[in-house]
């Protein structure tokens, strides 16, 4: 277990901005008790500082990225690559930027949509935008996570989960990887509730 345990307020002063909703249409938003409910499943979630250099906040802003604009966002949130290497042994980041001017984005992302598992975690940290990662708990009930910008998540693998944009259709998360094995879907055929 990763001890990165980074907590920051985001911009209006509030601790953590995810909600978590359950199949009776519940919703909290309580940081806190989010972790609590995901903690049997040993998913991690945290809000980390994004910093404010001017530079990134920029190309943050931008809908796409070139390769060297990805590349001078990564290095400057490297700090936390360099925590999750030297105590998970990741070994490599990239950037996703996804968003509605993608050429067939909807093909792309009925991949994750469904309900899989991997065989590696699930590492990002959200940058810009927002997604909905939902997981089915050992008594076969579901949870819908969303998580923005600023929030870091950790999907254990072979957890049963899925993942899908909100209305707003654009996303960029770092992902960190510990090997370059384990990212091929394993579709589990569970429907998709919540």
């Amino acid at each position: 277990m990763l001890g990165v345990r980074i907590r920051a307020l985001n911009d209006k002063g509030k601790s953590g901005m995810a909600e978590l909703k359950f199949e009776n249409q519940q919703i909290i938003t309580d940081l806190n008790k989010i972790q609590t409910e995901l903690a049997p499943l040993s998913i991690k979630l945290d809000r980390w500082p994004m910093g404010d250099n001017p530079q990134t906040r920029d190309l943050l802003a931008k809908e796409s990225l070139d390769e060297p604009e990805k590349e001078s966002v990564l290095q400057q949130l490297d700090h936390y690559f360099h925590q999750l290497q030297a105590e998970g042994g990741y070994q490599s980041r990239d950037i996703i930027v996804l968003h509605p001017n993608i050429p067939q984005l909807d093909e792309l992302l009925s991949k994750f949509a469904k309900c899989h598992t991997h065989d590696d975690d699930e590492v990002r940290y959200i940058v810009d935008g927002e997604g909905i990662f939902g997981f089915v708990r050992s008594d076969a009930s579901q949870i819908a996570l969303k998580v923005e910008a600023g929030e870091y998540i950790n999907v254990p693998k072979n957890t049963e989960h899925w993942f899908y944009l909100t209305s707003s259709r654009r996303i960029k998360a770092v992902r960190y990887f510990t090997g370059t094995e384990g990212w091929v879907p394993r579709y589990t055929n569970t429907e998709v509730r919540v």
